[in-house]
């Protein structure tokens, strides 16, 4: 819900990856606010296409903010649209419920595709739900591509994206892909600092830095059933909720959620088939340097060692929007986008919408 990342991406869809230039365009604050009005508005939805509430209206604004983000990024980047073969659109996630076979991605890839004349790969996880996948993560596959291509000597390598949840992608010695959502991420503390400070997030981890972990609070996250049960499931933002009232004062409370969410990669990755012996952070997360901080002190315990994704050679805040390029080409290609070992769908499967522009 920050803005829009756009990257550019040369792939075949396989071991080939050519990471070129990145965009972000943050939204003011207005529209931030119409997006959480829209995820209030979709917890009564049912089906795929119902849009009730301001869900109709916030989709045709998003998908030509979508289009103009692009429009900007090709100007400033001095690149044609005629140059581009295939725009990978995630849109904005506003329900995420596997349990139904149920997820609803805003965005509308025709239109998108009409406004740019560039073809558009979109709506690439209801195929993975629709046979019986967690539909998400789906950038293992990116981040397997990357893995090869590290010149780091720890191996197994577990690449963590700490968004609003966190997602962890294990690729083990023998090349085994394994990944699923490993609990909250930022949704918690960006929750709790806009509700008590009137800030969107807890910038560098500031205000964590100001305070102590209440242990209590802090057992009382990650004693959830979601970290001992075996099957892993992906998971939408309410599965976790922040603080209520006074239970805890501020500073207090966003430095037991940062603590929380390092911890709850650390209890998650128990439940891998080798122990990492390296995590690389991406994600607006590892800009938190108390979060960073928490989790290097539990991963050193497990003998393992976190890097940023720039301290290996990537590009943190690029990568989410690299991965769904190198999505949309696999998409084209009829590649599988997920697997058994990353949202638990029977086989490996396909999955993505093409749109062409309209004539």
């Amino acid at each position: 819900m920050d803005g829009i990342d756009i990257a550019l991406l040369h792939t075949d869809g396989g071991s080939r990856v050519e990471r070129g230039a990145f965009l972000g365009i943050p939204y003011e604050n207005a529209f931030r606010q119409r997006l959480k009005q829209a995820l209030e508005d979709a917890r009564v939805v049912r089906s795929r296409d119902d849009r009730p509430g301001c869900l109709l209206s916030v989709e045709d604004e998003l998908t030509r903010r979508h289009a103009e983000a692009v429009e900007k990024f090709l100007q400033v980047n001095g690149v044609s649209a005629s140059e581009i073969d295939v725009i990978g659109f995630h849109g904005q996630t506003v329900l995420h419920r596997p349990e139904q076979g149920l997820t609803i991605q805003l965005g509308d890839g025709q239109r998108l595709a009409d406004l740019t004349r560039i073809p558009v790969v979109f709506d690439m996880r209801a195929n993975d739900m629709a046979h019986g996948g967690q539909g998400a993560p789906l950038v293992p596959a990116y981040h397997a591509a990357l893995a090869e291509g590290l010149e780091l000597p720890e191996r197994p390598v577990c690449f963590v994206n700490i968004g609003g949840i966190s997602n962890l992608t294990f690729i083990g010695t023998d090349g085994e892909i394994v990944a699923y959502d490993s609990g909250p991420g930022n949704s918690l503390i960006d929750q709790w600092v806009e509700a008590n400070a009137g800030v969107p997030y807890d910038q560098g981890g500031l205000i964590a830095s100001e305070g102590q972990i209440d242990h209590g609070l802090a057992e009382t996250y990650l004693s959830q059933p979601f970290f001992t049960d075996k099957r892993r499931r992906s998971l939408d933002r309410n599965d976790f909720l922040p603080p209520v009232g006074h239970q805890v004062e501020l500073a207090d409370g966003a430095r037991t959620l940062a603590y929380v969410a390092a911890a709850s990669i650390i209890q998650s990755s128990k439940h891998l088939p080798e122990p990492p012996g390296l995590y690389v952070v991406c994600g607006g997360g590892r800009l938190n340097e108390v979060l960073m901080a928490d989790l290097r002190e539990l991963a050193g315990e497990r003998e393992a060692r976190v890097a940023t994704a720039e301290e290996a050679g990537l590009d943190g805040d690029a990568m989410e929007a690299e991965a769904w390029a190198y999505l949309a080409v696999r998409s084209m290609k009829g590649f599988p986008l997920t697997f058994p070992g990353t949202t638990g769908v029977p086989s490996p499967m396909k999955g993505g919408l093409v749109a062409s522009p309209s004539t």
